[in-house]
């Protein structure tokens, strides 16, 4: 039977958004699950923001890219990455264009929320050995009670020694965990706020509960573990002080669902698009404009601090390129700055059908059709963020549908119903064209995050799209 002019027209005019997975060939969904079994490789073990700078660096050495310093000229198809202090990581191939004309860049970032310890954390109380916290990032304090955590530190001591030490991830590690009150005697506790159910100061992590063998001491457990660490590691208490202690959930990446059409796993905001961001660039030959990967740090904290996307840092690592481009001259960075085009690449609330009332559906990203772009960010009115230009949103859907990626638009929960930001006002602030754009993760900023190995598998792609323009 023929159409109506009404069926032909709402074919023409409506955006009907199908789940990516109707109608796949069996080739295409053999690429995503291989693709999504590299992903959660990475994300085993590249748990923490320095650890996502260590394996990224590897990957890239192995595709090619040297060490920015060891280059003392750059020509159009070097391909080059410049290390900020172990906690952020800048790629770029150079372009048959001057660098003055901009870059194309992605940006991520490799921090996420997590538990921190004090500067003096180890004190022992009842027969227990406890390790005072401080969280990183906007979680939900009461689901990080009662999990297996694993412990990433880096003790640096006065002399300058570092000292790497991660307990917790193999399989024959202790773990460690945060205690929380059983039912039975939680009734006050129970009629708190739920925000409030467990507050920061009884985010207290068991550490142990032998106590070392002298009875002329005293702290016994304090002292037994103390020995522990130092006969291992040669750590003292003080060397606590200058030490990041990060614990993370103890959780391996796994396929979620009978049909493993997702991932589940912890920091997923925003290690799937490091990955993504830095797969994308891998394979695009010598581009018309320089490419450039950012995975960046401290976005969960505001983006501040001298490895965040705030840092000036990130102007040095261009004006080194322009000085070995042999590019440099007054303005040259202003203008390039000015000419760029960047994805602020960066995840976004996936619409949960269990929670519907915290979202606008119509305008919510789905999982399963593809990374989802972001005009505006903020609160409250737009409230801290950066809207990109209509011009712009309409470029990067021209090269995504060019490329025949498949991508959704969205914006994150209802309006007044909460609000978040991105280092796209970072950018933007620099005078660079940004947009955000990611993929939805489901329970976002939980121990255990959910993606759509199609929404990863696409965002590779437009990433990579992107890149070469």
């Amino acid at each position: 039977m023929d159409k109506t002019e009404g069926q032909r027209l709402k074919e023409e005019l409506f955006n009907p958004q199908k789940t990516g997975w109707e109608g796949m060939a069996d080739e295409m969904k053999k690429a995503i699950f291989k693709f999504s079994d590299e992903y959660m490789d990475y994300l085993n073990s590249s748990k923490t923001e320095k650890e996502i700078v260590k394996n990224s660096k590897d990957i890239l050495i192995k595709n090619g890219f040297v060490d920015l310093n060891e280059k003392q000229e750059l020509h159009p198809g070097d391909k080059i990455f410049f290390e900020n202090r172990n906690r952020s990581l800048y790629a770029a191939i150079l372009g048959e264009e001057s660098l003055e004309n901009g870059i194309r860049m992605v940006a991520a970032h490799g921090d996420s929320p997590r538990i921190d310890l004090k500067q003096k954390p180890l004190y022992e109380d009842s027969g227990l050995g406890l390790f005072k916290t401080h969280y990183y990032g906007g979680i939900k304090k009461y689901q990080w009670t009662n999990v297996p955590l694993s412990m990433h530190a880096t003790f640096v001591k006065a002399n300058g020694e570092k000292v790497e030490a991660v307990i917790g991830e193999d399989e024959g590690d202790p773990i460690f965990t945060i205690s929380d009150l059983l039912p039975h005697l939680a009734n006050s506790q129970m009629d708190r706020k739920l925000k409030d159910g467990v507050q920061g100061e009884e985010l207290n992590i068991v550490a142990g509960s032998i106590p070392y063998e002298d009875e002329k001491v005293s702290e016994k457990i304090k002292l037994n573990l103390l020995k522990l660490l130092h006969d291992k590691y040669g750590i003292k208490e003080v060397d606590f002080s200058s030490s990041e202690i990060e614990f993370v959930p103890a959780y391996k990446a796994k396929s979620l669902g009978l049909d493993c059409s997702m991932v589940a796993s912890y920091g997923q905001d925003d290690k799937v698009c490091c990955y993504t961001a830095l797969r994308g660039i891998l394979d695009i030959g010598t581009p018309k404009n320089t490419a450039v990967c950012v995975l960046t740090d401290k976005e969960e904290i505001g983006f501040c601090g001298v490895t965040g996307m705030d840092s000036r840092t990130f102007e040095y690592f261009l004006t080194e390129m322009l000085n070995k481009a042999g590019q440099n001259k007054p303005n040259a960075l202003e203008k390039l700055l000015h000419h760029s085009k960047v994805i602020s690449a960066d995840v976004d609330g996936a619409y949960d059908p269990t929670f519907p009332s915290a979202f606008d559906k119509s305008n919510s990203c789905l999982l399963g059709k593809g990374p989802t772009m972001v005009k505006y960010t903020g609160a409250r009115g737009k409230s801290g963020a950066s809207e990109s230009p209509a011009e712009f949103v309409a470029e990067v859907r021209g090269i995504f549908e060019k490329n025949g990626v498949t991508y959704q638009s969205s914006e994150l929960g209802k309006v007044d119903g909460g609000g978040g930001g991105t280092i796209a006002v970072s950018l933007a602030n620099r005078g660079m064209n940004v947009i955000d754009c990611g993929v939805p993760v489901l329970s976002m900023h939980s121990p255990y995050e959910i993606t759509s190995k199609f929404d990863v598998y696409q965002a590779y792609k437009a990433y990579e799209a992107f890149y070469k323009g």
